[in-house]
């Protein structure tokens, strides 16, 4: 490497750095963060009887730990996302660098389950390495949080009509076929045990049945579970790092087959938990959480990290009315490990607060390589915008108009 090339590499990092630390006009102060996690990398379901048992001949590869719980690699690429976060909010002051932050300032709480327990540990230990944060869970581990559980509430029949309805629309909007003619390649479904004992061999043409029932997740029988429960599982097994030729068998190779997939898995999400009747439904508990965190500031903590599930924050960007987002380098819609990351920001020259909001996630190949995250290797950072609150050209908007949104919300 010559002397030029190397002063342009260092050149290009500096620039890279500097990118990220002038993210805000001159005279905004961070004030508060709530950060909304999906938890990271956990084992697909994969046991005799699941779904993917009974699509397929073929054998799955085995796991680390067992279905659902999150990887170890899990855990390395949430340490890492922890890093990077430490040192941006350190770079704006919201934290020091070098301390423990007080016990107060900080406030993490996580759904009841294994993975996302795990996640939230492995961030805490990523952001702040030797302080005593704790983790703030249900005591009943593998039971779900209400705060982070999306379902129905609603027990008027009316509403489950209305919202099976709404469903059947979202579903209407995907146009699978081709996305469901891969998996049937991919798994020779044609064997499967799907098709030979229930004569369920043609996915394209297979009928959805949804439901909407009071007390439980919104739900789906038929194709669409079983081309997101394959889809998953191979995208799964793409960012644990399995071999290429145990990624799906070795079948999937191009990325117009992975946004193929991807379809199904995003069409899923947004299927169940994306249209306005079942978001604000199944979402409510976690808005007025972060209503109270936000708006009323109930625990008072400048940092606030949540960790649930995609469920969560599919339901929560519709009930609080975000535009249509677009995220580079990746194929899913609401990432692995991925946060939705709301910054209060006071600007000191017209004496005002405003809201800021960002898609914080891994890129695709950042999660399969294991890329260590820094403020000169940061992770993938995108703006968000709500239709009640419109941003100016630096993604701010303003807080009053924020508080209604979150007012409107809750209505």
């Amino acid at each position: 490497m010559t002397r030029l090339t190397l002063a342009l590499l260092i050149s290009a990092l500096s620039v890279n750095a500097l990118a990220q630390a002038q993210d805000a006009p001159e005279g905004y102060q961070l004030q508060q963060v709530l950060m909304m996690s999906r938890h990271n990398l956990r084992a697909p379901l994969a046991n005799n009887g699941s779904v993917l048992e009974q699509s397929t001949t073929r054998q799955w590869p085995q796991w680390d730990v067992p279905g659902g719980e999150l990887t170890t690699k899990g855990g390395v690429l949430e340490v890492y996302m922890g890093h990077y976060m430490r040192e941006w909010l350190a770079q704006q002051g919201l934290i020091k660098e070098n301390e423990c932050p007080q016990p107060a300032s900080v406030y993490v709480y996580a759904n009841s389950l294994q993975r996302t327990v795990a996640t939230a540990q492995f961030f805490t230990n990523g952001a702040f390495p030797g302080c005593d944060i704790t983790v703030h869970h249900q005591a009943a581990m593998g039971k779900m949080d209400p705060t982070f559980n999306p379902v129905i509430t609603n027990k008027e029949s009316a509403f489950n009509q209305q919202a099976v309805q709404a469903m059947e629309k979202q579903r209407a909007n995907y146009a699978l076929d081709e996305s469901y003619k891969l998996l049937e390649q991919v798994t020779d479904y044609k064997d499967s045990a799907s098709c030979k004992e229930k004569q369920q061999c043609d996915l394209a043409n297979g009928k959805d049945s949804f439901k909407a029932n009071a007390g439980e997740e919104p739900g789906v029988s038929g194709p669409l579970k079983v081309g997101n429960s394959l889809a998953d599982a191979f995208t799964l097994q793409y960012y644990e790092g399995f071999p290429q030729d145990q990624v799906a068998w070795g079948e999937i190779k191009t990325p117009e087959q992975w946004r193929q997939l991807s379809a199904l898995k995003n069409g899923y999400q947004d299927t169940l938990f994306t249209s306005p009747e079942v978001a604000r439904n199944v979402a409510a508990p976690l808005v007025k959480y972060i209503n109270g965190a936000l708006v009323e500031n109930k625990t008072r903590a400048p940092v606030t990290v949540l960790v649930g599930h995609d469920s969560n924050i599919a339901s929560l960007l519709t009930a609080l009315d975000f535009k249509p987002y677009q995220l580079h380098d990746q194929y899913e819609r609401t990432p692995i490990g991925g946060k939705i990351v709301f910054q209060r920001w006071h600007d000191e020259k017209n004496n005002k607060n405003l809201m800021k909001v960002e898609y914080v996630y891994q890129s695709t190949e950042q999660l399969r390589n294991a890329t260590p995250l820094s403020l000169a290797s940061p992770p993938q950072r995108v703006t968000l915008e709500l239709n009640g609150c419109p941003t100016d050209a630096n993604g701010f908007c303003p807080w009053e108009k924020f508080e209604e949104v979150m007012k409107q919300a809750q209505r």
